[in-house]
Order: structure tokens, then C-alpha cells, then sequence
């Protein structure tokens, strides 16, 4: 092998070594701390380079902050969904009971965006002891999620079960026992505990009944048993599974929800670090990405150790949350100052929020013609902002809320601002026409959310919606050109029937989400668009 003398490549190397005079001045001034600096968190003083003891405090307390404030964005979810387990166990369910709203979802409880159009049924399912069996009952449409709102398995209409009804087997993070060659449809979830929320239509939109009485009648939930049905006597003869016979599957218990008062909110104060504090010590350390894990362990927020921060830090993460709430106001409220890219109608008040980035907020879902999906190429990107809005709102994920096919699921549309770009004011009275030929196969609603808690607006009316179905109020009345118009007012205005008005709260604002059920072609291509909402005094 050829090499260089020694001194030949001491020589070689001397000849290539730069020095500070060969750098410009210009250079070095770009690299180097000054003596002060105005920031905007301060002056920041340095001395040849190193930080005076106040600069440094300065930097630490910034750089908490920053830490907490982005804790609070990308883990809002996370709270979320431990909220929606301590507003089940307020009603004192246990896991696998199941919460149903058999008169549906109104106005007296604290539940982020919730319709009062269809049969809710929710639980929440500890999977700590082993995998569990769902039997889903026919004519569902929901999901299960984990303990961070990441997508587990769709139930229902969307589901393997289409619809008609199946056996779903769960199984937890950490599970290593045999499980059955068929008969289930099987789920891994990355958490012990897991949110199962499911809605059904009502029967010819006037009566819950029904309905009520299939999900009472069907639904299953119970612990599995290796080795019982699923499991061949072939299988068993490997030795690797005992067979069992088949479990005793428990009574099941009911709370209906509703016209209960509860809450599934997070705090957006300092309780809200507590909250995610709880999530993370109930979950395993893997059920959240390295990222979020470092953005946690940064203030304090670790695996298998107590979250004691000191009066300094409780300041700063109070103060976090508090911007953290601005954070999410702003990505709702500004949405078109905030995100541009946001699909929405052309010179209109309406938004879609769903769209950008899809259910996992990288690449939005695949396109659809001809009963074939296009997958469009993943982008690599994670759309945090719309992650962040659409959490601080809204529950719960799945790739089926944002499916891009005529005829199947629902889709919403939302209006923070009337025509004007002004917000709404629960003293006036506003109005909305929707053209005719309403592209919902199903049915269609409005429904009204108060600003603050970003829940059913509260009025004597009880439920906030006006629709095409006739419960829980009347159905809304299309005029003789085929368009419905919508009035939202504290009072019902005189000559406008009863189905075509929302009460609203003088002394609240609101923001409104059209719903349209089974979503036609023409709401995919825009051919057919919502009237903007004008104040008519």
C-alpha cells in the first residue's frame, strides 16, 4: 500500500490548517456572541462568549417554556383522551361498560364537538390483563383508539364487519399468549387502555328506540380465552395452546348518558401537566413516539417517575398551558390567516379542517373514482398545526372520518365567522340558506358549539340542531325553491317554524359545524356549497 513519508504529511497538513487570520472578520462576527444582544425574551449579556449567570436564567426559563408549550400542542390528545375516561367514570363506569345515549347527546354535558343527531355507545376497555373480546353489534360507525387518539381499528360501517356485525379481539402492548387462527377481527393496540366509540343512525330519523334496543341486545364485551372459540383442535395439538371452553361472558352494564352532566375536558392551567403526567404513567413508554418522549422528559414528565416540578416550573408550565390554549383558539378562530392551505370554499367563511394531512396528519387520503382509491405520495411531513387544531377541538381519529367517497360516512364543515369575517354573537340573529338538492344521502345537520368549551352550546332549547331529521326537534322546512334556511337567534324569530331555528346564548359566542350524512357527489367536487351565515340584526 502507498503511503507518504511522515514528514510529508505533517508538511502537507501544516500547509492546509487555516488560521483566525484567514477567516474574514465578517465570518467570525456571524459566529460569535456579541456583548449584548436585544431578544426578545431580553438582553442577553455574554462575556467572550459564555453567558452571564442572568443571560443563561433567561435562556433556561425559554427554553422550559418552549419545551412545555410544545409538550402541550403535540400531547393535548393524549389529555384528551384521558379526559374522556374520567368524564365515564364520573357517570361510574368501570372498563367495558357501556355508556349509551338513549334520548342522544345534548347540551348538559362537557364533550368536545358531539352531535345530538345519532345513538352515541362509548367505553373504555383495560387490556392490562389481557386481550379482550367486542361483540359489535350490526349498523355501527365507529372506531377505537389508544390512550393518545392514535387509530386502533375501525368498527362498524367502516370496519371489517361492514356493518353487519362481528367479533373484534383487542390485545395490549403487552400480550405474548396465543392468540386464535380466526373468527375475530384483530386489533394491537400500543396502550392498556383503549377508547371504543361508536354511533348509530336513528331508525327513519324519529325514533332512538329502535336503535337503542339493537346496541342493548348485541353489544359484548368480555376478557378473551386462549384456546376457546377461534382455536381448531389442530391448532391444539401442537401443544402450544390448551383448549378452553367458552368464556362466561359477564352481564353487561348500561349508563345512559343522556341528560347527565359530566365532563372530558382538560384543564389549560397547570392540572393539564398533571393530566398527562397521569397518561404517561399508565401507559407503557413505547405507546408514544422518541420525540414526544424527549418533549416530555424535558420538563420533568418520565416513565416510572414522580412529576415533582418547583415553583419556578409550575409558573412556567402554568404559563405554557395558558399560551397552549391561545395556540389552539387561534388555529380554529384565524384558521385562514393560520393555515392557508386548509381546503375550504373560495371567498367563504366555511372550512373543511379534516382535509390536510389525512387521519395521521402526513398525506391526505387517497383519491377516489370508479370505486378504486388513488394513494397519494406520502409528503414526510407531519401537518402539526392541524394535528394541534383539530385535537384542541375535536375527538378521536380514524381514516374513516375523512374519506373522500360519495355515499359512505359523514362530512363536516365549519363556520367560525359570519359572512362579514365577524364572530358570532349568541345577541343577534343570524341566518344561513342551504341551496337545494342537499348532498347528504342520509340526513343533514347543524349543530351549535359554545367558543369556550367547544361543547354543545347550552340554551333552554337543550339540544342545539336544526336538520333533516325529525328528533330530537323538528325537521327543518324547505322552502318551495327547495332551499333551507336556518335562523340562529336567542329568540325564535316570528313566522320561522321551530325545526328552522338554533337558539343561541346572549351572553356566549358560538361557532356552528354543518354535518351532511352519507355525503354526495356533489359536496366531493364543490358543484353544490353552503350559504355563507349573514346577521340579519
Amino acid at each position: 500500500m502507498f503511503r507518504f513519508p511522515l514528514i510529508s504529511c505533517l508538511a502537507l497538513s501544516a500547509s492546509f490548517s487555516p488560521t483566525w487570520a484567514d477567516v474574514s472578520q465578517n465570518t467570525l462576527e456571524k459566529l460569535s456572541a456579541p456583548a449584548s444582544v436585544e431578544t426578545s425574551i431580553g438582553t442577553l449579556d455574554f462575556k467572550d462568549g459564555v453567558p452571564s449567570a442572568e443571560t443563561a436564567k433567561k435562556v433556561f426559563d425559554t427554553l422550559d417554556f418552549t419545551n412545555a408549550l410544545t409538550v402541550y400542542n403535540n400531547s393535548f390528545r393524549g389529555a384528551s383522551a384521558l379526559g374522556l375516561v374520567k368524564g365515564f367514570k364520573e357517570l361510574g363506569a368501570g372498563s367495558g361498560d357501556v355508556i349509551i345515549f338513549e334520548e342522544l347527546l345534548d347540551a348538559s354535558s362537557l364533550f368536545l364537538t358531539g352531535n345530538a343527531d345519532t345513538v352515541y355507545y362509548l367505553s373504555y376497555i383495560d387490556l392490562s390483563d389481557g386481550p379482550v373480546v367486542i361483540e359489535q353489534p350490526t349498523d355501527g360507525l365507529g372506531t377505537i383508539n389508544d390512550m393518545w387518539f392514535s387509530w386502533v381499528i375501525d368498527v362498524g360501517r367502516p370496519g371489517p364487519d361492514r356493518g353487519l356485525g362481528g367479533k373484534y379481539l383487542i390485545v395490549g402492548p403487552g400480550y405474548d399468549g396465543p392468540l386464535p387462527e380466526g373468527g375475530y377481527f384483530v386489533a394491537h393496540s400500543s396502550t392498556n387502555t383503549v377508547l371504543y366509540a361508536d354511533r348509530a343512525f336513528i331508525k327513519d330519523g324519529n325514533d332512538p328506540k329502535p336503535t337503542v334496543e339493537n346496541i342493548k341486545a348485541n353489544i359484548k364485551i368480555y376478557p378473551y380465552a386462549p384456546g376457546s372459540y377461534g382455536t381448531s383442535i389442530a391448532e391444539a395439538l401442537k401443544g402450544e395452546v390448551k383448549l378452553a371452553g367458552e368464556p362466561k361472558i359477564p352481564e353487561m352494564k348500561f349508563i345512559n348518558g343522556s341528560g347527565k352532566s359530566f365532563n372530558t375536558i382538560p384543564p389549560s392551567d397547570y392540572g393539564f401537566f398533571e393530566m398527562i403526567n397521569e397518561n404517561v404513567q399508565n401507559e407503557p413508554a413505547t405507546s408514544y413516539d422518541l420525540e414526544l418522549a424527549g418533549q416530555l422528559s424535558a420538563i420533568g414528565i418520565v416513565k416510572g417517575k414522580d412529576f415533582a416540578p418547583d415553583e419556578r416550573m409550575k409558573k412556567i408550565l402554568t404559563d405554557a398551558a395558558a399560551v397552549g390554549q391561545g395556540v389552539g383558539r387561534a388555529l380554529q378562530w384565524n384558521f385562514a390567516d393560520a393555515h392557508p392551505e386548509w381546503a375550504r370554499y373560495e371567498d367563504s367563511q366555511w372550512a373543511l379542517m379534516l382535509w390536510e394531512g389525512g387521519a395521521f396528519f402526513e398525506t391526505p387520503p387517497p383519491a377516489f373514482k370508479d370505486g378504486v382509491f388513488t394513494p397519494l405520495p406520502p409528503t414526510g411531513a407531519r401537518t402539526l398545526d392541524s394535528r394541534t387544531a383539530f385535537y384542541y377541538a375535536y375527538t378521536l381519529d380514524s381514516p374513516a372520518m375523512i374519506m373522500n367517497i360519495p355515499g359512505v360516512g359523514s362530512q363536516y364543515v365549519i363556520a367560525f365567522r359570519d359572512a362579514d369575517g365577524d364572530l358570532f354573537d349568541g345577541a343577534k340573529t343570524y341566518k344561513v340558506t342551504l341551496p337545494k338538492d342537499i348532498p347528504a344521502e342520509l340526513f343533514w345537520s347543524f349543530t351549535l358549539y359554545d367558543n369556550q368549551t367547544r361543547s354543545m352550546l347550552q340554551t333552554p332549547q337543550k339540544y342545539p340542531r336544526a336538520g333533516s331529521q325529525s328528533y330530537p326537534s323538528p325537521a327543518a322546512e324547505a322552502a318551495e325553491d327547495g332551499s333551507t334556511t336556518v335562523y340562529f337567534s336567542p329568540e325564535q324569530p316570528d313566522g320561522v317554524d321551530r325545526g328552522n331555528w338554533i337558539q343561541t346564548d346572549p351572553e356566549k359566542g358560538w361557532f356552528n359545524i354543518l354535518r351532511l350524512y352519507s355525503p354526495l357527489p356533489s359536496f366531493f367536487d364543490k358543484s353544490w356549497q353552503p350559504g355563507e351565515v349573514e346577521l340579519v340584526q
